[in-house]
């Protein structure tokens, strides 16, 4: 599939997807707390999405069973919720979310402390998130998709972490996975140069361990190979030619 450029028209369009995402991301981020099971929060979604006029991304893709992703701790990507993951104080839980307006998709990540979290835990959330924003600062027409990558890898291998490379971000738009692919780690001033009307979801993973992953038995939920904690961010981005907007952002 060819790298598919928007308008300005459909970037309002993908504008609209992502701010029912960004509302169903804040008002988990309220619900999730101590003793909220993840099957909670799964339902808490499916209402509100309903109540916006969203269509879920991620039930039924490949057969997944939920409308969230739900990864807690040494979850890298792609837990699924369940009744019997009850949050508990010191957790860090990464959401995951995605939902479809009038065709067009939006799609972001967080990942949220539940109760008091140790200082490690925060320090890897605090570098994941500004990993992210240093790579969104990246998303200017003539920079390339490698600036991208080596924004993330730079500074979360700065910090002592290592990044994820099994998965990475996507271009986005009537489907929730376009080209190119939008990785993580990589050479600054190489790849696909960056052009107005590209949009793309930059997500790092970030480990404090080791890159290396498993995943289950499930066939979804993704794990640390080591056991350490992982943490995620995304957002939609569209570059035009004032420079990055951010699209999930409310």
């Amino acid at each position: 599939m060819s790298i598919q450029l928007k308008s300005p028209t459909e970037i309002a369009k993908l504008r609209e997807a992502n701010l029912i995402v960004a509302d169903v991301l804040d008002t988990l981020e309220a619900a999730a707390k101590p003793g909220v099971s993840t099957w909670e929060l799964n339902d808490i979604a499916a209402v509100r999405l309903k109540q916006l006029k969203g269509e879920s991304a991620f039930l039924g893709y490949h057969d997944y069973p939920a409308v969230l992703c739900t990864s807690v701790n040494q979850v890298v990507v792609h837990g699924i919720p369940r009744r019997d993951v009850v949050l508990k104080d010191g957790d860090i839980l990464s959401i995951d979310f995605g939902a479809f307006k009038d065709g067009w998709c939006g799609d972001s990540a967080r990942t949220i402390p539940i109760g008091e979290v140790t200082p490690a835990a925060k320090a890897l959330m605090q570098v994941t998130r500004e990993s992210l924003e240093r790579a969104i600062a990246a998303c200017v027409p003539g920079k390339r998709l490698g600036d991208i990558g080596w924004a993330v890898q730079s500074h979360a291998e700065s910090h002592g972490y290592s990044v994820v490379r099994q998965f990475v971000g996507h271009g986005i738009g009537r489907a929730m996975h376009e080209e190119p692919h939008v990785p993580n780690y990589g050479d600054a001033g190489k790849g696909r140069r960056l052009s107005p009307g590209l949009v793309i979801a930059i997500e790092p993973m970030v480990n404090a361990g080791g890159p290396e992953v498993l995943v289950k038995d499930d066939g979804w939920t993704a794990v640390t190979k080591d056991g350490s904690l992982s943490a995620h961010f995304e957002h939609s981005v569209a570059i035009t030619d004032d420079g990055p907007v951010v699209l999930s952002k409310a």
